[in-house]
Order: structure tokens, then sequence, then C-alpha cells
């Protein structure tokens, strides 16, 4: 029996250069057999790599003669004696001559074996001493770090089906490590991309090329409220020879810089929408743009549903009561929602007025002045969120899991609530949303106060000064009369512009447009008393310039006032027009089928300049021509020339026959705009 004769057979052996294709390969584990006499009768190549020998060198050798040290032979023969007779086998590690004359350790494990004629042999299998602790080192390491590793390690086949679990991934993906064998990788592995991940496997095990930290985010059976984070990563194993045997795969579980990234990330977004809302909040004085503009940037990040509801006493600035358990009247100013809903039926609509219990969420938010969350919603929940039944029945069909109110507190008033829902966002509200949405509140409040009080104070002006003004002028012979006065748009504070139309003696009419300049309450008292004035000069029947002089002595006894103002006193029966001009804007005349123009009239100084003559100027007015009186404000910006705005003016009068009310509107929408900061006084006659 040869070594020769144990050849394998096939085409694809190639006698030269072997692959190593396992572990016996890699440990070059030599066979060698001996007869009963101690000769060798079976020698592998691995033997002749291990022990230097060849073939033609060992068979039919003594084995004890080839390759035992003298010394050691008794107890060769002892341990070769025993294997024999009794059948045992015997493991060790024994030294041996190589033929170089070396002496190496060597593993052996010895064994009893019969053919079929009863006679005796001796298999010994022997592999290099330091080559096996070597192996049998990685291996323990290999073991040891698989098992002890946080991160999680699978074998899988090449159909992807797991072979091996290391504890790790056990408690990542909370399956039994035992569950895992013979199951693929999407019925332990609950990931929404799993497909993908599926995919990446079969292209690594295909090119062979790993795939390293890819990134995957899903929720696991073991907490499916919360999203986990994974790092993947793949790598083709193969065996010595080449051979594809499958695919490692490790989890490394990095929920935590996940979450920290989501809440850094979370954190800037919710700086941005802050910085953001000091820009878009408050953009106006008005009290329903402010409250949209706090619904639309909360609706964007922040709730799904979101409503903004201001006290009515707080509204119409009416000190509010010591807080109760009694109802509260709401006045609703915003409404807004992320996506369609029918949340929004079940929401006041703005403008509306709707009293809320004091058991209601809402009304104890304003009571107590502090956030109210309710971070999952039960049905016990709606009565106290929901104006009546209808309401509740309407946001339980939109899903409505989370609710929170927050007050709308500016220096130390309570004006109302933002009201905050979520139905389609899945996550319950937190107290980091309790904080955004507090300092949006804060923040809104603030300008809903001012925008309050703006409207209240502006409304207070307004009714002032359309006191001081008269009503709309009655019919005066000779005369048709349109008027108008406009308060500035972007101040809250009253004007000095007015008009007035006096009726004379002989069906005369005087015609006054005049501008104390400034505004607040003193420029209007100013200008309440010059009007006094001008009625009782304009009773004596005194020539215009006259009547301006009279004005200019009271104007110098008033502190830091001065008045521009003109003055016309039309006489249907000459059909003359008297006018003076105390450094006022010149009026405009237009008469049919001719080019409108401006009155060239001595301008005259200012009233309050004293010792100034004012010299009046005769126009004749036919049947349809069209004088306009009007102050500053309708022309002057900040943007154009006044030349340009007065010719402008004109073009608004090519068409004298025009009925004075749509002149007087179309002059105002024509001219002005909603920031200008200067009130408008217009009088416009056109002779009969």
């Amino acid at each position: 029996m040869t070594a020769e004769s144990f050849q394998p057979d096939g085409d694809d052996y190639d006698a030269e250069t072997p692959r190593p294709t396992g572990l016996l390969d890699v440990l070059s584990v030599a066979a060698v057999v001996v007869d009963a006499d101690g000769r060798i009768v079976f020698w592998t190549p691995q033997a002749q790599e291990l022990f230097g020998y060849t073939a033609e060198d060992a068979l039919g050798t003594y084995a004890a003669r080839l390759f035992v040290h003298p010394e050691n032979l008794p107890a060769v023969i002892k341990l070769f004696t025993e294997v024999l007779e009794t059948g045992r086998s015997w493991a060790g590690t024994f030294p041996i001559r190589h033929k170089d004359g070396s002496t190496r350790l060597t593993e052996f494990r010895n064994m009893r074996l019969l053919d079929d004629l009863g006679d005796v042999y001796a298999l010994g299998l022997a592999a290099d001493r330091n080559l096996l602790q070597r192996v049998e080192t990685d291996l323990a390491l290999c073991e040891r770090l698989i098992n002890q590793s946080p991160i999680g390690l699978a074998l899988m086949d090449p159909d992807l089906r797991y072979l091996l679990v290391n504890p790790a991934l056990e408690r990542i993906d909370g399956v039994p490590a035992e569950d895992h064998i013979g199951r693929h990788l999407r019925e332990t592995l609950h990931l929404p991309d799993i497909d993908t991940i599926e995919s990446c496997l079969r292209q690594v095990l295909t090119t062979g090329t790993p795939l390293l930290d890819q990134y995957h985010v899903g929720r696991p059976p073991t907490d499916p409220e919360h999203e986990h984070a994974w790092s993947l990563s793949f790598y083709r194993l193969e065996d010595p020879g080449g051979r594809v045997l499958g695919a490692a795969t490790s989890v490394v579980d990095v929920t935590e810089r996940h979450r920290a990234a989501a809440e850094a990330d979370r954190a800037r977004r919710r700086l941005a929408l802050i910085a953001d809302a000091s820009t878009r909040v408050g953009t106006t004085l008005e009290v329903e743009q402010t409250a949209r503009e706090l619904a639309d940037i909360a609706a964007s990040e922040l709730a799904d549903v979101v409503a903004v509801d201001v006290l009515d006493s707080a509204l119409a600035c009416r000190s509010t009561r010591r807080p109760d358990n009694g109802p509260e009247l709401f006045r609703a100013l915003a409404l807004k929602a992320a996506h369609p809903t029918v949340a929004l039926r079940a929401a006041d609509a703005p403008g509306d007025v709707a009293a809320y219990e004091g058991d209601r969420l809402v009304t104890l938010c304003v009571h107590t002045g502090r956030p109210v969350l309710v971070r999952h919603v039960g049905e016990h929940d709606l009565p106290r969120i929901a104006r009546d039944d209808e309401a509740g029945a309407l946001l339980a069909q939109a899903g409505i899991h989370s609710y929170l109110a927050v007050p709308l507190i500016a220096h130390g008033e309570v004006l109302g609530a933002l009201d905050l829902k979520r139905t389609r966002n899945p996550l319950p509200f937190d107290q980091d949303d309790v904080v955004l949405a507090s300092e949006l509140a804060s923040r809104a409040a603030v300008a809903i106060d001012n925008a309050r009080w703006f409207q209240s104070v502006r409304n207070t002006s307004l009714t002032l000064q359309r006191s001081l003004l008269p009503d709309h002028p009655p019919h005066h012979t000779g005369l048709e009369l349109a008027s108008r006065y406009q308060p500035a748009q972007a101040t809250s504070e009253v004007g000095g512009d007015w008009y007035d139309v006096i009726g004379l003696t002989d069906d005369k009419t005087a015609l006054v447009v005049g501008d104390v300049m400034g505004n607040g309450i003193d420029a209007a008292a100013t200008m309440g008393r010059l009007r006094t004035a001008t009625v009782a000069y304009a009773d004596l029947d005194l020539e215009p310039g006259a009547v301006l002089q009279h004005l200019d002595k009271i104007t110098c006894d008033l502190e830091h006032y001065i008045v521009t103002c003109v003055y016309a006193v039309y006489d249907p029966r000459t059909r003359l027009c008297r006018i003076a001009n105390a450094g006022h804007m010149p009026p405009a005349l237009a008469r049919p089928g001719q080019a409108p123009e401006l009155l060239d009239l001595p301008t005259g100084a200012p009233l309050g300049i004293g010792g100034i003559p004012f010299e009046p100027s005769t126009v004749e007015l036919a049947p349809g021509d069209l004088l306009v009186l009007y102050t500053d404000g309708l022309v002057e910006t900040r943007h154009h020339p006044i030349d340009d705005r007065l010719n402008t003016l004109l073009t608004f009068l090519d068409e004298p026959h025009r009925p004075l009310e749509e002149t007087c509107d179309l002059l105002l929408y024509g001219l002005r705009h909603p920031e200008d900061h200067d009130d408008v006084a217009l009088l416009v006659a056109r002779a009969l």
C-alpha cells in the first residue's frame, strides 16, 4: 500500500498546485500508517511536509528509527503496543526528529486499524504543534470576539439564511440566537428597506466588494414606539480555495448617536423656527393678521391643526377679572391645518365668539396661565377639548392623539391661548414642544398686545378726528359737493388735517381745507380750535385774505405749530370764486373740454409765521367746472418728486363730469398707499 495509490481522480486535480479547501489543509495534517512490525506502509504528502522525508524515504522503513530519538524509543514502543493491543486511542505531543536533524514538537492522534483480513495497523495523524497552537489561539480569539463583541455578527449562507448568530445580534433584534438559524434575514431584521438590504447582500456575494456602514432606521418589535438606528456592514466569506461560503453581516446599534443627531437637528430646526417667527410674526399692527402669522408658522413645524383664540375682554382692552373656574368668552382669530382634515370643522371659525366652560382645557390654560399638555388623547379627553359632542366626534374622526394649549401672555396679562392638535404626526407632544410653543406664543402675544392697543388707540383717534370734522356737507346753492377724510394707515396717532363747508350770506359758500403740521392729540386739538375760529370769521363775511390773517394771529399764539390752509368763497350769482392760500398745496381745476390744471395762486406763508399778508385771487367757475382742494397727504410720498405726483393727480381729473363720489374714491385709491404716514382731507366742488 503506497501513497501513490491514494491519489484522487478527476480532471480538475492539479498535482503541482493543490488548493487548500478546509481546516485540515490549513493545518497540513499528516497521516502515517504503521503495520504491526512498526514499518511505515502509508505516507501522505503532508507527512513529507511535516517530517521532511519523501515517500521513498519512509515507506517500508521502521518508523521509530526514522524520526524517534533513541532516548524516546522505549516510550514510543510502549504507546505503540498499548494502541495495538487495547484499541484505545492516544493523543498528545511528542518530539519528532526531522530529516534536517532538528527536533520538532508534533501533535499526534494515534488509533488502531483493522483490515478485512484481520491484520492490525496503527494510524497516526500528526500536525505541527506550533501551527496547531496558533490556529487554536486564533479560533479561541475569534470565538471570544464573536461571543463578547457588542457588535451583532451573523453568518449567512448563499441563500441569505442564518448559519450563526452571536449574542449581541440576539440582543439587538430581540430574537433568540437559536431561532435565527435557517431563517431569512427579513424574518428577524424588521426594517422598512429590507429589500434594499437583501439586494446589497446579494451584490456583495456576487462581486466580493464589501459594503460598509450602511445606515438604516426602523422600529423593532421590542420597542415599536421609538425609532432605532443600525449601521450594517456586509462581507463575502470564502474558503481558502476561493469557494463562496456565504456572507458575514455586522450590525452596530447606533440608536444613541442617531437620537443625538436627530435631537441636534431638531434643536436647529426649532431655533430656526423661532428665528423665523421673529421676522414673520407681528409684521403688521393688526390683531387678526398677527394671529394668522402665528398659526401659519406653528402649523408648518409644530402641529397638524392650530387655532389662535383670544379672550373677548382682552381684545376689547377691558380689564379681566381674577382667574376662577367660570366660563370664558373666546374670539377665534386664526385657524390653520397642515393638511386637509375634518378637524377644521370642529374648531371655531375666525371671527366667531364662543363661550367655553371652566372645565375645558383651553379655559384652564387661560385661568392658570400655564400650558396644558395631554400627550395621549383618549375618549375621556375629547369632551374637555371640543366645543360640543359633534366637534368631539369630528376630532376623533380626524385621529387626534395629542393636544397642547399654551397661554398668550404679554406684560403679565393672559390674552388668550394657542391651541395645538396632532392627527397625522405620529409623535405625541413632549416637553420640548411645550417649550417651543410657549416661546412662539410669548413672541406672538407681545405682537398681539401691541396690535390690540394700536387698534384701540387708532379707533379712539379716528372717533375723535371724525368728531372734529363736519358731517357730509348739505346742499349749497350753485355747488355740488363731496368730501373724504382718510387717516394715515401706518400710524395710530390722529392728524391735523381738516375740511369745512360753511354757508354764508347771499347764498355764498366758503370752502376750507387745512393741515396742522404734526400729529397727536395736540394737533387734533389745534385743528379743532382753528376750525371753530374759521367758522366764526367766515360768519363776518370777510375777504379770504382777511380770514387767513386772523387765523395767522391765532396760530402764532399756539406752541410749535405751523398750519397750511386754503380758503375759498364761491358766489353763485357772479360765478366767481375768491381764493387765498397760506402755504398750502395748489387747488386743481378741471373744466369740460380742457386739460386739468393747478391754479397759479400766490402761495403765501403758512399760518403761524406772523405778519405776512395773504393775497386773494379770483377764479371764474362755469357750470360743470370742478374745483379740488386737498391736503399734502394725498400727493406727497417719500419716493416720488412732488411735481410728478401733482401731474398724476391731474390725470385723474380728465373727466369733470364723473360723479363726485366716484372722483373722490378714484383720487384716494389711485394716489394713496397702505403705508402712507399722513392723513388726507379732500373736498371736491362742482359748479352747477
